[in-house]
């Protein structure tokens, strides 16, 4: 099988794919699309061959070779609540109708789209109608569902929706639902995902600095940290206020003398304690040094890079090499791997 990457960003659809298809060949991808020049920065140092067709909008159909499925989250700042809502209305909502020029002219027979929860409610649900329509015009008969990355494999409460179309007269994938309704969310071998909390301790025994999950909280209320219950990641944002609030941070709550450990033991200065637990064992993703946020706050600290890259199922370091900066902001606007490979495993399954 071959595909096409749209709007590509760090490479979070070809990790997927990738991972999907660890038994069997993997499909080849054809190209990919990307203007954002940290994003294609990131993507082609891991993918070196895979060629750029670049601005979307400039991408001419004839030019590109043949494919049989088309993959990409289109730009969701249009549609997401946190955004301006701006939809169609928007030039960033209109790139759709680029995916759209594009499949009309190669007919792929499968696609997969995601993009924020907030496209459903957006105008009423007109926009969404308006894309499911469209893509109905040109031959797709598609599915969708609400998929949040908690129940995939990694602890971080993140809602997207995914669409998957084929082309009428093709076979259908059944790919949707996930849930309870057809057994717990699998990635292909079947196995339970579900992610429990962000845990752990700094410190022999377990005992010294326990760390909590929240946002960061410098307006409106200023209660500073807040503590997320589940103790699950809030979403990781693209770009965080210029205040840093929203953002979602760790809490280093200190018992005994663990705190003062944390930050001044050059021996021991990482948390080398802290991990997310999985249903079967346990996963690694909190271990890089402490770094306070503010004087004011002490102990809360935004999660780091690569703590970021283990939310969005990427591998360690995936993003090394740009600023931090723009590392954040790359993960922020990326896919979570785990969904995508949950996705495609069902779809190819009927290849």
């Amino acid at each position: 099988m071959r595909y096409l990457s749209l709007f590509s960003g760090i490479g979070g659809f070809e990790v997927g794919i990738a991972n999907a298809n660890k038994r069997k060949r993997a499909p080849v991808c054809v190209g990919f699309s990307e203007i954002d020049r940290y994003a294609t920065e990131i993507y082609s140092k891991h993918f070196p061959k895979h060629k750029n067709y670049g601005d979307i909008t400039k991408i001419k159909a004839e030019d590109l070779p043949d494919f049989d499925l088309v993959v990409g989250g289109f730009p969701c700042q249009a549609f997401s609540i946190a955004g301006k809502r701006g939809g169609f209305s928007d030039t960033r909502g209109t790139l759709f109708f680029d995916i759209a020029r594009i499949l009309s002219a190669k007919r792929p027979r499968l696609l997969l789209l995601e993009n924020v929860k907030g496209l459903l409610s957006h105008d009423e649900g007109r926009t969404f109608r308006t894309i499911i329509t469209t893509l109905d015009e040109l031959g797709y008969d598609c599915q969708w569902q609400v998929l949040n990355a908690k129940d995939f494999g990694v602890p971080q409460n993140r809602e997207r929706i995914f669409i998957v179309g084929h082309l009428r007269g093709t076979r259908r994938p059944e790919v949707f639902p996930f849930g309870e309704s057809s057994g717990d969310p699998v990635q292909g071998s079947g196995e339970r995902k579900n992610a429990q909390a962000l845990t752990g301790s700094y410190g022999d025994n377990g005992r010294g600095t326990h760390i909590e999950v929240g946002t960061l909280r410098t307006h409106k209320d200023g209660q500073g940290f807040r503590k997320i219950k589940s103790g699950l990641s809030p979403t990781i944002p693209a770009r965080a206020r210029e205040d840093g609030s929203g953002q979602p941070v760790i809490f280093m709550r200190e018992t005994k003398d663990g705190f003062h450990m944390a930050r001044n033991d050059k021996k021991k200065s990482s948390i080398q304690g802290t991990h997310v637990t999985y249903p079967k064992g346990k996963a690694h993703a909190l271990s890089t040094a402490h770094k306070p946020m503010t004087k004011q706050l002490g102990g809360v600290r935004r999660l780091t890079p690569i703590e970021c890259e283990r939310l969005m199922g990427f591998p360690d370091s995936w993003t090394e090499g740009v600023s931090d900066t723009q590392r954040y902001k790359c993960l922020g606007n990326g896919v979570v791997t785990k969904c995508v490979e949950a996705v495609i495993a069902r779809m190819l399954a009927y290849e």
